[in-house]
């Protein structure tokens, strides 16, 4: 009679991009962060051990591809190295921020698909899943040959403008910084009840944008502009000085991914927006926080995802609940 093989532990552990967040999600997963020491010489190589047994376990590493980036991403290349070698049965990275996602294809001539080659490197190095959130484009799924749970905000973001008692669906619009994010716009519209409309934003990046019209009614309005990622922040904030000239009451923004990169957050405190909601799945350092931030956690949905995954449960009733009820 053979002896029955106990199945391997549900393990979390928590790189340097966004330690708050991992652990978050740990509690939302109900374990304790797995022990890891990371260390930076002063070249700026890492080295990193992991502090406890793993073999046969499943685990799952927390890192944003965030700023620094590059070395976020070693980070957790390495982490998942250390992790295949001392025999881990199941290694699954959790990327809240994915970053590089918007080099996710051919613009021009000579220039590198550089979403792929990270897809590449993490399934080389032994990856076996990833959990992501808000991709740039639901295309990345397709760069990996191992299964992708794609988890997106929407909910969590329409929460809380479903809770601002002056929002209603008469007196809201959901507004669209350029063409390319009419999907997304919509989805979060179809959440709150409201109408559409779109920046006619022709400009190729954003820190060229020059709207040059509103498509769609705003005057005397609640807008809200919703993008994936805020990066230097012009093309939210020439937006919303586009929308307050087409004559909205006043102008909310949510997004994803807070990246805030060079002089964003003054962009924003100069700005004509209300409020910018944005998730935690990158780490605000305070030199960059601002009052007009409201900062949503996803620490919950992670964590919901984990406990599915590990328990081979299907992921898509996370898309099938409001989140208020998932967080009861």
């Amino acid at each position: 009679m053979s002896e029955q093989v106990e199945a391997g532990k549900l393990k979390v552990f928590a790189l340097n991009s966004n330690r708050p967040l991992a652990e978050k999600i740990a509690q939302a997963a109900g374990v304790e962060l797995g022990k890891a020491t990371i260390k930076h010489f002063s070249d700026g190589e890492i080295q990193i051990s992991i502090d406890e047994s793993i073999r046969g376990d499943e685990l799952f590493l927390i890192q944003s591809v965030s700023d620094p980036v590059n070395t976020n991403l070693m980070e957790l290349l390495i982490m998942v190295d250390a992790a295949r070698r001392a025999s881990a049965e199941k290694i699954n990275v959790v990327i809240p921020y994915y970053g590089y996602s918007r080099a996710d294809r051919k613009a021009r001539a000579r220039e590198p698909i550089t979403a792929k080659l990270i897809a590449s490197l993490l399934q080389m190095d032994g990856v076996n899943r990833v959990i992501a959130l808000d991709l740039h484009a639901a295309q990345l799924q397709g760069f990996f040959d191992i299964p992708v749970d794609h988890l997106q905000s929407d909910r969590l973001l329409a929460s809380y403008f479903e809770a601002q008692p002056q929002l209603t669906a008469d007196n809201t619009v959901v507004v669209a910084p350029d063409h390319a994010g009419v999907s997304r716009a919509r989805r979060l519209a179809e959440l709150l009840g409201t109408p559409i409309a779109i920046i006619d934003n022709r400009s190729e990046t954003e820190n060229a944008a020059h709207p040059e019209a509103v498509i769609g009614t705003v005057k005397d309005k609640h807008a809200i502009l919703v993008d994936d990622i805020i990066d230097t922040a012009v093309r939210i904030t020439v937006s919303a000085e586009a929308l307050k000239k087409a004559g909205a009451a006043d102008v909310f923004a949510c997004a994803t991914h807070p990246v805030l990169s060079g002089d964003a957050t003054q962009r924003i405190n100069d700005s004509e927006l209300k409020k910018v909601v944005v998730t935690d799945s990158i780490r605000i350092p305070a030199e960059k926080q601002s009052d007009k931030f409201e900062i949503m956690s996803v620490g919950d949905l992670f964590g919901r995802a984990i406990n599915l995954i590990y328990n081979e449960q299907p992921v898509d009733q996370l898309f099938r609940s409001p989140i208020q009820k998932q967080q009861q």
